[in-house]
């Protein structure tokens, strides 16, 4: 995993390994910790950035690029 460091100044681990397709460039799991166990968000690939947001429907959406994640729960209920 790959150490990257927060605008707090808090050290993350991006996992090239666990990849969600995004519509400009993949997403990938961060954690908080080196083990893996505690996730902490998404690192967009486009703009290198931790600034995104996911919704109940599992859409991720870079807060920055705008690169997307279709959401992957979704039913004409959601309309």
């Amino acid at each position: 995993m790959d150490a990257i460091t927060t605008t707090d100044g808090e050290t993350v681990y991006v996992s090239r390994d666990e990849a969600r397709t995004g519509s400009k460039d993949p997403f990938f799991v961060v954690y908080s910790d080196e083990s893996g166990e505690t996730r902490y968000g998404y690192y967009c690939e486009f703009c290198e950035r931790i600034d995104n947001a996911m919704d109940s429907m599992g859409r991720i959406e870079c807060n920055v690029c705008g690169n997307i994640r279709k959401p992957t729960e979704w039913d004409a209920a959601h309309e």
